[in-house]
């Protein structure tokens, strides 16, 4: 009798894992238009919204993140964050004071963006506890969330260009709802078991070694390049290229259905040819990508660029997180940690740099730093060892 009851139970954290990835995926293409078009603020305030964000999300994520992992109910702590999801889409969709969306629609937002983590924590622990296999586990919960972003970009501009961008906001609320109510009803509460703590989150050992370091840097400039044209691609195209609003979403939607096959040719291939080889191929797939956006301005070449995109993104993403786990043997908290701060301190970078860029002198000149960026990335990948 236990075995429909597991099978159920994957399943549910698969479609929440999908629901809460589109519910993002709703609101984060269209964020820099919202500010542009709708609270109506300058370029660098842009900027500096994200990166505030970046910050705020950061900090929350490590206070929830020691509170859940010492003490208390993750499932809670799980229904609570999207709670505070569902409260930062509604101060989306009914406010328009820069003032308020920065502090109070920043701090729920940071709140509900740790549900995605808790939720991969949640998944593991009840993998463990039921003797599932855990990288398949997780694997199909990642897949699902590049599914989210193959959906939930093209909805995104649908609705807000077409109804608004309230209906927008109010549709990804409604989806959080229908992620609770699955969660409340569906998904187990695993008791906690002990685990040693790994005490040291980045170990001063770790900015000792050479290889760690250079990866870091090179993972941090990838990901602001990557952030920089997320928030910069659906002001451009249709500020600059006078292409249609609408293009941004399928951009988006069409660069994350590459990733999937993407990542899992990834996977397939790096017991073959090793990390180095596959990061480098990645790197170089993203200088093509930024400098194709420098060179090509229309539609059809803006869609083939995106199968670059996909690589750059589908590899880093699905492999720099293992290639610092192998630089740091035997501190996988450590090393999983420095990956993802590399990521937040991308975005920190991408904010500001995008936000003084366009407001000095445009948006076209965000690509050709984006492209300057992503060499020095190619150059540093080259130097770090092979594991």
């Amino acid at each position: 009798m236990p075995k429909p009851r597991i099978n159920a139970i994957y399943v549910t954290f698969l479609v929440v894992s999908l629901l809460c990835g589109i519910a993002g995926a709703l609101q984060a293409p269209t964020l820099s238009l919202f500010l542009t078009n709708e609270v109506k603020v300058r370029p660098l305030w842009v900027g500096f919204f994200y990166t505030v964000n970046a910050i705020a999300g950061i900090a929350i994520s490590f206070l929830l993140a020691n509170r859940s992992d010492n003490k208390g109910d993750r499932r809670k702590l799980l229904i609570f964050c999207c709670l505070m999801a569902i409260g930062n889409s509604l101060v989306f969709a009914f406010s328009r004071d820069y003032l308020v969306l920065i502090t109070v629609g920043v701090l729920l937002a940071a709140i509900g963006n740790a549900s995605m983590p808790q939720l991969f924590a949640l998944a593991r622990e009840h993998a463990d506890r039921s003797s599932s296999e855990v990288v398949m586990f997780s694997s199909m919960m990642r897949a699902m969330l590049s599914l989210a972003w193959v959906l939930g970009p093209p909805l995104s501009f649908m609705l807000a260009l077409n109804y608004g961008f309230t209906p927008m906001y109010l549709s990804a609320a409604a989806v959080f709802v229908g992620s609770i109510l699955m969660i409340v009803f569906f998904l187990p509460s695993v008791p906690r078991v002990e685990q040693p703590v790994d005490e040291k989150v980045v170990p001063v050992s770790a900015w000792r070694n050479k290889d760690v370091r250079l990866l870091f840097f090179a993972s941090l400039l990838m990901w602001t390049c990557n952030i920089m044209y997320v928030i910069d691609m659906p002001l451009y195209i249709t500020s600059d290229l006078g292409l249609p609003e609408g293009l941004a979403g399928l951009l988006m939607g069409t660069a994350a259905g590459l990733e999937i096959p993407a990542m899992l040719l990834a996977g397939y291939l790096v017991k073959r040819t090793g990390k180095r080889k596959l990061m480098l191929y990645a790197v170089a797939s993203g200088v093509v990508f930024y400098a194709g956006l420098v060179l090509f301005q229309f539609k059809v070449a803006l869609m083939i660029l995106q199968l670059f995109n996909a690589i750059f993104i589908g590899i880093v993403a699905g492999i720099g997180m293992l290639y610092f786990q192998d630089l740091m043997p035997g501190r996988a908290g450590s090393a999983t940690t420095l990956f993802t701060n590399s990521i937040s301190s991308g975005v920190i970078c991408a904010g500001l740099l995008q936000g003084f860029i366009v407001e000095s002198f445009g948006h076209y000149p965000v690509y050709w730093v984006a492209t300057g960026l992503a060499i020095i990335a190619l150059g540093l990948m080259y130097k770090v060892k092979d594991v």
